[in-house]
């Protein structure tokens, strides 16, 4: 007969690692055998409590009721673990001088208008008026053509347009740009704010509990995309945000903060000029 391993303390993780079939996929043998090792590890090193696992139970429950079609209570969790930024970190490791990820966050939606450059995306007129201008360049920094940017902040109350219909115009701070061959893009929107985080669920309560700020510091976000290069989902950060130093979700990157200016021509109260630095596309 072959040996049997009683479940103790000191073999648990040998215990339930060996219980996995011998038919069961590599890759998920790696990471369920390294999700025990790590998971019964900190069990032990903390000598949780039963009350405090009945309690983590009920904390991920509640998670997981909060999440339906509009809100996704366990990324924000990921989120504010710092989960989310080093799964990214991990997946875009990328050489010098190439333009950083960082957090999608979970207000992008699909099929955004495609506008000519010089556009407003500004559709409710509200909030300080800022211009935004740049070029896509490849790692030699030749100008990438059709480059496609997809672009969307908040408004100036700190909301995105997903988060108040009937308040906010549809597809409002909201746009598509493709370059031409001098690469360079330039759309007109606001100067965006901070904002806080959805707080009113578990992941609020736990920030709470650990003297921790909801906010996030004010940023623009982009999804650059081109057929012959890598993806990119990146910020740019206004400089002397009060939060760059703690944002929630540690989406900052030193490299992602620009100085938004006081512009000196044109219609708009500011201006911030960004390159963007594309990798070419790697064979998977």
């Amino acid at each position: 007969m072959p040996r049997i391993d009683y479940f103790t303390e000191a073999n648990s993780v040998e215990a339930v690692n060996a219980r996995m079939g011998e038919a069961t996929d590599p890759r998920l043998r790696e990471v369920m055998a390294a999700l025990v090792r790590h998971l019964h590890d900190f069990v032990k090193e903390v000598g949780l409590t039963q009350r405090e696992w009945e309690a983590a139970i009920d904390f991920l429950t509640r998670t997981g009721q909060l999440c339906d079609a509009e809100r996704q209570e366990f990324i924000l969790l990921s989120d504010t673990l710092g989960v989310s930024m080093l799964v990214d970190a991990i997946a875009h490791r990328r050489p010098a001088g190439a333009t950083e990820n960082t957090v999608f966050g979970p207000f992008h939606v699909d099929g955004a208008p495609e506008l000519p450059m010089g556009s407003c995306i500004s559709l409710d007129g509200k909030g300080e008026s800022c211009r935004y201008t740049g070029r896509v360049l490849d790692l030699e920094g030749r100008p990438l053509a059709g480059a496609r940017l997809d672009v969307w902040s908040d408004n100036s109350e700190g909301f995105y347009d997903v988060q108040q219909p009937g308040r906010q115009p549809k597809w409002n701070n909201r746009g598509v740009f493709v370059t031409g061959p001098d690469g360079r893009y330039d759309f007109v929107g606001i100067k965006p704010v901070s904002y806080p985080i959805p707080d009113d669920g578990p992941v609020g309560k736990m920030l709470a509990r650990l003297g921790r700020h909801p906010w996030r510091p004010a940023h623009m976000h982009f999804l650059i995309t081109h057929p012959d290069h890598e993806r990119i989902v990146t910020h740019t950060f206004v400089s002397g945000d009060d939060y760059l130093t703690s944002d929630a979700v540690f989406g900052v990157k030193e490299a992602l903060i620009v100085d938004y200016r006081k512009a000196t021509a044109g219609d708009t109260t500011w201006q911030v000029d960004f390159d963007f630095v594309m990798v070419g596309a790697r064979d998977d």
